[in-house]
């Protein structure tokens, strides 16, 4: 009973023409309920689906018996949940309407494995056939639903590479970033051979031509494939093509009247006339209507200008009957880079307060020229992005852009404090932003930068295409400390050489000393020891003319990493004694260098001296914060293994492993657990080695960190060959032979290669040692 009762309530729903959101306000009922009314979850009181039925239109009292067994029957029968299957479509549209022919023909296809690819213009609902289409097919295809907007005619946005769509399709599928190949065709080759077995949906949406999709379609298999388009795919071959135009008379009459809330007096022929019957202008209109119950249809077209019947015009319409703020804001909003954005972020944009946008996004998205796909974000379509910036109102693109870069700037300066971060940065604000959503934690700091990181990395390319140079370093440093502790360091270092030579011509040489300490730290992590040595003799040097004794302390500390690629140990650590005769100010800074030494004699053999010197300072990074603490803590576990004491060096790791986990840094948590399995192996628990480091390497493989997973590969095939584990040591050596060969670390490769000879060396650091 209650599935027939949540069918009909559906069904009332549809009638509404209205959306959730929308039916919660107007029969007061809060939008998590009626989820679970409509689902079938709950049964709704009888005065809420008397409301329903009023907001419909329809006579409630037909509804009462079933209703009565419904509430009455027996709960319903909790199951044990399936395993999930990922779905990444979007939401279906409300009220779709019309196009019964090319959604059989879609439907068909898909039963007989064609390849479909959608065409028609802009607005014409070609991405709104493929997601309803896409949810009516989800149960013919198990094993997964994936979606991915290629941004083919997104404006102010480059098409997405097919390289870059593969790498985000292979880690829909669960493919790890490390076992993901660098070139195009082979990714095209894994992402075939990974659909194969599979039943899959893709929908790519907005794909700009042929080529753009070519690579990602799969081979053999019984994966179906949907593609919408501007153009027609006619070179691709096997596809099916279905064009759409704009909606027949009675379709079109048929979606404005559902968009509109209901039937309204006047001739919906003339307003279609000038929508061009093109679904979104419509949608747009009626939207215009619906939010305004004493106007007729007749007021709606004597809104509308005569002229040229372009659905410009349609939306021309419906910013003149926005007020100043709105359309200013509607304007800015167009020229947002990312996908989409905060409250906060838009206040920064319009440079007015947080309560003032707020209320402006809510209006725009109640006439529906703003989306509000999840709670506090807000897009923009691609056509009403473009009639967006084509509006006037929108002042001066660079100056908004200016704005919100600060935003982003200020908000990762507040993340930097929190995360322990204590390489000085000249970043400086221009335009402090209107208010900042609550970073408090570390929670809440790793929080905010996920969310924001794609559109912090679009403002980062707009600021390097316009020149915005003190906005492109800023943003290009601080994306490269944030991410420290979560791997990548490729990115980074794109990041940073592509914002170099706006660091130059910021003119402050501090701005630049850090930017090629930065630039120098990140190549050392991809193991380029020369390239890096140039960058950071570099850096010292400025930053030693600017009397900034801590920054030179970090280029000292950098350096020393890169004598240690180069395997002179001993000259690392005269460099870090160097660094601790500087007497840099600041306790942490201080406790890190002396870590850092340790680091390099545990390497040196010299183990007892290690733990001493670590032992020195421990107390006092217990009260500094748990990245420094962690530092100490793995310097001690490696000491004291080397001393013989396996226990106590499974005590430290542990300890490390714990404040990683709390602070959410996986590739220091990488290298705790690779010292945890080394340690297990010494005292002759060999499972609990293996497990502790098979985690060690999803997490690094997962990263894309090659030379993390290098050394941890060498150290624990070294520390199982100590252990009388062959095999196991000739299998990590062998992993890390061919790692190194593919990624061209040339001074790890040695060490793989000896070793897999039962030649044992040191080995040049464990992943999170610097």
């Amino acid at each position: 009973m209650r599935e027939e009762l949540a069918v009909r309530l559906r069904l009332l729903r549809d009638a509404t023409g209205r959306s959730l959101r929308e039916l919660a306000r107007d029969i007061h009922v809060s939008s998590s309920s009626l989820s679970r009314y409509f689902s079938g979850q709950a049964v709704p009181p009888w005065p809420t689906v008397v409301s329903l039925c009023r907001v419909a239109g329809r006579d409630p009292r037909p509804l009462r018996e079933l209703w009565e067994r419904a509430k009455d029957g027996p709960e319903p029968t909790v199951v044990a949940a399936a395993p999930q299957v990922r779905n990444d479509l979007p939401h279906d549209v409300s009220s779709f309407t019309g196009r019964r022919a090319e959604l059989a023909a879609l439907l068909d296809a898909a039963g007989d494995g064609s390849l479909v690819a959608i065409d028609g213009m802009g607005g014409v609902g070609k991405s709104a056939l493929a997601v309803h289409a896409a949810h009516r097919l989800t149960a013919n295809f198990p094993d997964g639903q994936y979606y991915l907007d290629l941004h083919g005619f997104t404006p102010g946005r480059k098409p997405v590479e097919p390289a870059e769509a593969l790498r985000v399709l292979l880690s829909a599928l669960g493919v790890p970033s490390g076992r993901i190949p660098d070139e195009l065709t082979e990714r095209a080759a894994l992402w075939r051979s990974e659909l194969v077995p599979r039943r899959a949906l893709v929908l790519l949406d907005n794909a700009a031509d042929e080529d753009h999709v070519r690579d990602l379609l799969p081979g053999a298999g019984a994966t179906f494939v949907l593609i919408t388009s501007r153009r027609r795919m006619v070179a691709l071959d096997g596809v099916r093509p279905i064009s759409l135009d704009v909606l027949p008379p009675a379709e079109a009459a048929a979606l404005f009247t559902a968009s509109a809330g209901g039937a309204r007096p006047g001739d919906v022929g003339e307003v279609l006339r000038r929508c061009g019957n093109l679904p979104l202008a419509i949608r747009v209109a009626a939207a215009r209507l619906r939010h305004r119950p004493a106007w007729t249809i007749d007021t709606l077209v004597e809104r509308l200008q005569d002229g040229e019947l372009v659905v410009a015009e349609v939306f021309a319409m419906s910013l003149r009957q926005l007020d100043t703020a709105q359309r200013t804001m509607f304007g800015l909003l167009g020229l947002v880079p990312g996908d989409d954005i905060d409250a906060y972020g838009a206040a920064a944009l319009a440079g007015v307060s947080l309560t003032d946008a707020r209320a402006l996004l809510e209006d725009l998205v109640d006439v529906h020229l703003l989306q509000e796909p999840a709670a506090g974000r807000y897009r923009m379509h691609d056509l009403l992005r473009q009639a967006a910036r084509a509006d006037v109102a929108a002042g001066d693109p660079q100056a908004a852009i200016a704005r919100l870069g600060d935003y982003y700037l200020t908000g990762m300066l507040t993340v930097k404090e929190l995360v322990g971060t204590l390489v000085p940065l000249p970043v400086s604000v221009t335009h402090p932003p209107p208010a900042l959503p609550r970073i408090a934690d570390f929670d809440t700091a790793v929080t905010w930068t996920d969310t924001e990181w794609a559109n912090v990395t679009a403002t980062f390319a707009l600021a390097v295409q316009w020149g915005l140079d003190g906005l492109a370093a800023g943003l290009g440093q601080l994306a490269s400390v944030l991410n420290l502790g979560r791997g990548a360091a490729a990115p980074q270092r794109r990041w940073l050489e592509e914002s170099l030579p706006a660091a130059h011509r910021n003119g402050d040489r501090r701005m630049l000393a850090s930017h090629r300490y930065l630039l120098g730290a990140a190549l050392v992590r991809l193991g380029r020891a020369r390239e890096a040595a140039v960058q950071l003799d570099e850096a010292r040097t400025l930053m030693a003319a600017q009397g900034d004794t801590t920054g030179e302390v970090f280029a000292l500390l950098q350096l020393a990493d890169v004598r240690v690629q180069l395997d002179d140990p001993e000259g690392a650590a005269g460099l870090q004694r160097r660094a601790l005769s500087l007497q840099p100010p600041g306790a942490a800074v201080r406790v890190r260098t002396s870590a850092a030494l340790g680091h390099t004699l545990v390497l040196l053999g010299r183990h007892a001296e290690a733990r001493e010197v670590v032992a020195a300072v421990i107390d006092t990074a217990r009260g500094l914060d748990p990245q420094t603490l962690r530092m100490c803590l793995d310097v001690l576990g490696r000491a004291v293994l080397g001393e013989g004491d396996a226990q106590s060096a499974v005590d430290f790791a542990e300890q490390a492993h714990a404040l990683n986990l709390s602070t959410r840094s996986p590739l220091f948590a990488a290298g705790s657990l690779t010292d945890l399995a080394v340690a297990l192996c010494h005292l002759g628990r060999p499972a609990e080695a293996a497990a502790q480091h098979a985690e060690a390497v999803r997490i690094l493989e997962r990263l894309g960190e090659p030379r993390s997973l290098a050394r941890s590969l060498i150290s624990y095939a070294e520390a199982c060959l100590v252990a009388g584990d062959a095999a196991a040591a000739e299998a990590g050596f062998r992993a890390a032979v061919e790692i190194c060969s593919t990624h061209g670390l040339s001074e790890l490769a040695p060490v793989a290669q000896a070793g897999s000879s039962r030649v044992s060396r040191p080995v040049p650091g464990h992943p999170g040692s610097t």
